[in-house]
This record gives structure tokens, sequence and C-alpha cells, in this order.
């Protein structure tokens, strides 16, 4: 599990102005004499390419996560200051308030920082939160060619023309080969396929609140794809590739709607989860593990009145339930059919993003957890007992990733 520090730090800075290499200082709150130091091969986003960035944390809260070292060698993951999310416009101390009356908390759209490394010591390191940030006002001491950025982008065009997968075939090989006679993509391009995804769906998503009740979801959806389309310099679709494009993404709109739903009422994904087709299915073992966890969960909290009816999606109880119903499905979608596991080599790199954000649902049901404690909101001896087996889920899914990381290494070494 990736280590989540944002909230111990005071003040910060990020250095990517020499190219290949980003250098950053992290002061921590109530230990400002010692600041942690970072160096990292690799860059940030374009977005930082050539800047220094520095910011400062509103609401810092004192302490020093402990194991985690002060001195951070390694690798720089996704680093961005251009992320958008929906920020509080309460204090979190007041946001409980809202949950009680089930109203939503007034929220804005706003830039969060997302810095992500891989260090020697430590594993994964990720910050992500709506620090207030400032960005150097100089030219940027280094930029991408225009060769560099038209390759860039023809290579994100390519990757997202797959379905779902950027798939290179060896010239070597004869056509009757297998899957496993493909070049796999590597994590990092299928990282940018999933980026791609949740860029467009997010800007639906913000447009849907802004404009209210009447807006045009098939509207916005084509306006958004064209308008990614063109920031990415990606070719005008082919009718062909306009009739693939739909049918994905109607698969795709199926699957976040029953995700939805699950995450408002919970019921209905407990009901899809309970049915006699899904018991039928070889499921592999993690994914019936979270099935039948969650159930227990989601029937758990209806049978001791702790979700009252009509909450809203973000209180900590319906947030807990909602967070471990969507394992199942991300676990699914990773590992498939128990006859289906391990998958073809090409598959791996799919297969690792879908099980990081099945870790991310498990990250979040931990977090819902938490305030479920801090506020008092259920059994605390059940409580306990929830959060050991979340855990539990985490450390196996983490193995998995490990597992399924060295496959990919073995095959490029």
């Amino acid at each position: 599990m990736a280590w989540r520090i944002e909230e111990n730090i005071l003040r910060g800075e990020i250095d990517n102005r020499v190219r290949g290499r980003v250098t950053a200082r992290l002061w921590f709150c109530g230990h400002e004499d010692r600041p942690m130091d970072i160096l990292l091969q690799g860059d940030a986003e374009p977005d930082l390419h050539g800047h220094l960035i520095t910011f400062t944390n509103p609401d810092p809260k004192p302490g020093l996560p402990q194991g985690l070292c002060l001195e951070q060698r390694g690798h720089a993951g996704h680093i961005t200051a251009s992320r958008k999310v929906k920020i509080p416009d309460v204090p979190p101390d007041r946001i409980h308030e809202y949950y009680k009356t089930g109203k939503r908390p007034p929220y804005h759209w706003g830039n969060v920082l997302y810095f992500e490394w891989f260090s020697k010591t430590n594993g994964c390191v990720v910050i992500e939160a709506s620090y207030n940030l400032s960005i150097s006002a100089d030219a940027p001491t280094w930029e991408l060619t225009p060769e560099e950025k038209a390759a860039r982008d023809a290579e994100l065009a390519a990757a997202a023309e797959s379905d779902p997968i950027t798939i290179v075939r060896n010239p070597d090989i004869d056509d009757g080969g297998d899957f496993d006679d493909w070049i796999p993509p590597t994590e990092e391009e299928a990282d940018r396929d999933q980026e791609r995804s949740e860029i467009l769906m997010d800007r639906v998503e913000a447009r849907m609140e802004r404009e209210g009740p009447d807006a045009d979801y098939e509207k916005i959806l084509d306006e958004e794809i064209t308008r990614l389309r063109k920031e990415r310099g990606e070719p005008e679709p082919t009718p062909e590739q306009l009739e693939e494009n739909q049918r994905r993404l109607d698969e795709m709109n199926g699957g976040a709607e029953g995700v939805l739903e699950g995450m408002e009422a919970g019921s209905s994904q407990a009901d899809e989860w309970a049915d006699g087709e899904w018991e039928e299915r070889e499921w592999h073992p993690l994914v019936r593990r979270a099935r039948d966890f969650s159930l227990r969960v989601h029937r758990d909290i209806e049978a001791r009145g702790w979700m009252p009816p009509d909450v809203h999606r973000e209180h900590p109880v319906a947030q807990l339930c909602g967070s471990l119903m969507c394992v199942g499905p991300k676990l699914a979608g990773a590992l498939g059919h128990e006859g289906d596991w391990p998958r073809a080599l090409f598959f791996t790199a799919h297969a690792i993003v879908r099980l990081k954000k099945a870790l991310d649902f498990v990250e979040d049901a931990l977090l819902a957890a938490e305030c479920c404690a801090e506020q008092n909101l259920t059994d605390a001896a059940w409580l306990d007992e929830v959060m050991r087996e979340t855990k539990s889920l985490a450390c196996e899914i983490e193995n998995i990733i490990a597992e399924q990381r060295r496959r990919l290494k073995e095959h490029d070494e």
C-alpha cells in the first residue's frame, strides 16, 4: 500500500528545472527543523516541465509518519498540478453537519497537487491534496521539442485507439501466434490509457454538475471527446473508429452506471453480486473473497440501521460500504475467472492498472472506516474486524501487483 502523507506536510517544493531529474523538499508540521530531501530520476508531467513549484498546506496536522525515511532516492511517478477534483467550501470539521441532514456540502472544482514517487527505502509514496500552489513565473528552463511533443501525442493517440490495450505485434512472429507472441504494453502505457479515460469522465461529470438537471449527457460526452482529441493532437477518427468508440463508450457507461448506483444506494450492487448467475461463475478466489466480504458489510450496515435512508453518498458509512462494493468488480476485471489466471502476458499491464484501482477503493474504505471510528457511527468491535479484513485484502492485492510487475520485468530482460 502506498504511503499517504499529505495531511502532515506543512510546506514543500518540487523542482523539475533540470530535465531527467526531480528534486523536492518537504517540511512536516512539528518537525520543521529537518525537511525530507527527495532526489528522483525522471520528469514530471508537461505542466511542470522546467518549473519550480512551491506549496503550503492550509490545515496541516502535526506528525511525521513512523518508518518514513527523510532521504528519499528513487524514480518519479505521476507528478502534476493540473488534476481537477471537488474541493469542499466548508471546513473539514463542519462537513459532518451536512451528512447528518443529508445535504450535499458546497464545493468547487479546483487543481490539486499529485506527487507520486517510488523510493528504494519506502516504495510508493503519494501526496494528493488541494494545497496552496505557486508555480515559478519565469519561462520554463526546458520543454519538449516539437518533435518530442508530436511523438508523445502520437503515442497517446495510438493508446487511445486501442481497445483497451496498446498492442504492438512482433514482426518476427507468424500471424498464427497466440497472445504471448505480442509485445505487451508497459505499465506506464496502461496508466496513460486509464488516465485518458479518467480525464474524459471527470470533465463530463463536472459539466453535468454545472449544467444541472437539463444537461444533455450525450451532447456533453461527444463535445468532451472532441475537445480531448484536439488537445492531444489526435487525428480525425474514421467512421469505423467512431462506430467502435461508441461501442466502447456504451460498455463503459453501462459499467459506470452500475458502480454509481452501488455507491448511491448499495442495494442494487449487492443484489447484482448475490444473483444466481454470478454464483455459477468460477471467479478468481480473491474476487469471490472481496465479493463475500462487501456483501457481509452491506448487510450488517443495513440490518443495524447505521446508514439512514436517502443518505448522501459522502456519508462515511455510505463511503465505507460503497468503496468495498467497488473492490470486487475492479478485481473481477483484473483477475477474471479462476481458469483465466494468470492472463496472457500482453494483458498484464492493464491487469495491474485495474488492481491499482481496486487498491484505491480499499484505501478509500479504510479512510471512511477511520471517519466512522472518529464519529462513533458504527460498533467499534465490528469496525475493527472490518478494518483488519480490508487491510488483508490490500496486502493480497499488493502481492499480486508485485508478482505481475516481475512478469513484465522478466519479459523486458
